[in-house]
């Protein structure tokens, strides 16, 4: 098998649900440089729609730098993290839940 059918492989894992490695920490890093309490952020992937999505959860207070004046933060925020699922083989969406 070559790398790239090596790395198609195993974009699930052996429960069939997607594997966001990179996508998940390049958001649980971005996320808690720019909130107050990092501790307080969590990631949880959710497959059960029709596009995988990182849900993520922070601290009361913190929801406001995340989502930034009109949105504009959590854009920008979903373009890096859609760029690094690419390079786990996935499309998925970041919802910042409450």
């Amino acid at each position: 098998m070559s790398d790239a059918e090596t790395a198609d492989a195993t974009d699930t894992g052996a429960d069939g649900s997607a594997d966001a490695t990179t996508a998940r920490t390049v958001l649980e890093y971005v996320v808690k440089a720019l909130v107050e309490d990092p501790d307080a952020v969590s990631v949880e992937l959710d497959d059960r729609g029709r596009r995988p999505a990182l849900n993520v959860h922070v601290g009361p207070g913190d929801m406001g730098r995340v989502i930034g004046k009109r949105g504009r933060v959590a854009q920008s925020i979903r373009t890096v993290v859609r760029a690094a699922a690419v390079r786990d083989g996935l499309e998925l969406d970041v919802e910042f839940v409450d």
